[in-house]
């Protein structure tokens, strides 16, 4: 009977957490790029923003 090759269990672990962290890396900056363009949109047409200073009105019920 073979003995179990335990180095090479060991890569094969290390070289898939590897890729796992790469894929993982990539979505993340996958989704700060889309989230550049879609904030941008947004945040144009905040809703209780006033130019004056002053601070918003209270809301009913609060």
């Amino acid at each position: 009977m073979a003995t179990p090759n335990y180095g090479y269990e060991k890569r094969q672990k290390e070289l898939a957490k590897k890729k796992k962290k790469e894929d993982k890396l990539k979505a993340k900056a996958e989704r700060k790029a889309g989230l550049g363009d879609a904030g941008q949109g947004s945040a144009e047409e905040p809703a209780e923003v006033q130019m004056d200073g002053a601070p918003p009105a209270p809301r009913i019920g609060e």
